[in-house]
């Protein structure tokens, strides 16, 4: 039963965000001129991935970023990353060698829908790619684009020192913990027959009914709830 009543004061806490940002946001209409915090975490959610309730959607991918020392990166470019390109010559694709959440979804696609495909010889191979390989590879870019692009999103601001022991690293991995159906049991929340991770190569992701590995096999400690709700009320 703490599980449980855990689950639904992080849900709880989620909804107090989502009144105090306005609402969700979905990547294919955002740019970085927007009001986004230099760093922070954010909490993607599926069309169609519903709660045990049938009405709330459930969240399948917690993320932050700069979690190593000395690293600069912002939320927005860690977003940007996840959304793809938006002109030139990979328009409304992306690069999946530079999001782990891309390579994830256009790796359960792969399975999915083009497992016989050219394009399995050299997705996810290599952290660059040619421009010949990377145009062989848009037409699943851009598919990635277009489902990420479509899940709504909350973000939080939390910053602090860029390091692995980071407020914010402790906040990503403990809410996976949670909301991971990996370890705990019963399951709470899990996802649907119809659920696009069900075709991932990797196990962490379907046992765990998230986008995410790291942290997933992990237990969570109850008492960051409140310090993810002291961070909710500070927006």
């Amino acid at each position: 039963m703490a599980r449980d009543n855990d689950l639904e004061r992080f849900y709880e806490i989620l909804s107090t965000l989502r009144r105090r940002v306005g609402g969700e946001r979905r990547l294919v209409s955002c740019e970085g001129f927007r009001d986004w915090p230099r760093q922070g975490m954010y909490f993607f959610f599926e069309p169609g991935e519903l709660r045990d309730d049938g009405h709330t959607l459930r969240v399948v991918r917690v993320g932050t970023h700069a979690v190593s020392a000395n690293s600069r990166s912002t939320l927005w470019q860690r977003l940007r990353a996840h959304r793809g390109t938006t002109r030139g010559r990979y328009a409304r694709g992306g690069n999946h060698r530079g999001s782990i959440f891309r390579l994830h979804v256009g790796s359960a696609m792969l399975r999915r829908d083009f497992d016989s495909s050219v394009i399995a010889k050299t997705w996810s191979v290599g952290q660059s790619a040619p421009a010949a390989i990377r145009l062989i590879e848009h037409e699943l870019e851009q598919r990635v684009s277009h489902h990420i692009g479509n899940m709504p999103f909350l973000w939080l601001r939390v910053e602090d020192q860029a390091s692995s022991a980071s407020l914010r690293r402790y906040l990503e991995r403990s809410a996976i913990a949670l909301l991971s159906n990996a370890v705990q049991r019963p399951p709470l929340d899990p996802p649907s027959p119809s659920w696009l991770g069900h075709h991932s190569a990797n196990a962490a992701i379907r046992a765990s009914g998230l986008w995410n590995v790291d942290g997933v096999y992990e237990t969570y400690d109850p008492a960051f709830l409140a310090i993810l709700e002291e961070y909710v009320n500070r927006m």
